[in-house]
């Protein structure tokens, strides 16, 4: 089995042809997210997930949270490029 030594395994999939539920969400989200009170939205969710830091004192459910919520925040942010993007 041949491996690509290359990055490109970190580009997601591209989506399947003829998704339009799927293109049509990330438009939307793209759209919502548009704007001065969008980006002030998205610039407090992420402060308050990707960019928060836990203590080494942070319990195992304290972490699998917060790494749901950063997930939820960048599942977000990539509905918006692909809205922004079309694809």
């Amino acid at each position: 089995m041949a491996v690509d030594p290359g990055w490109n395994w970190f580009e997601p999939p591209p989506p399947p042809p003829g998704d339009d539920a799927r293109l049509a969400l990330a438009r939307t989200c793209a759209r919502v997210f548009s704007g001065a009170d969008g980006e002030q939205v998205l610039g407090h969710l992420t402060s308050l997930t990707v960019e928060r830091c836990l203590g080494p004192d942070a319990s195992d459910g304290a972490l699998r949270a917060l790494e749901g919520q950063r997930q939820l925040v960048h599942h977000i942010l990539s509905l918006i490029t692909r809205g922004r993007q079309g694809r």
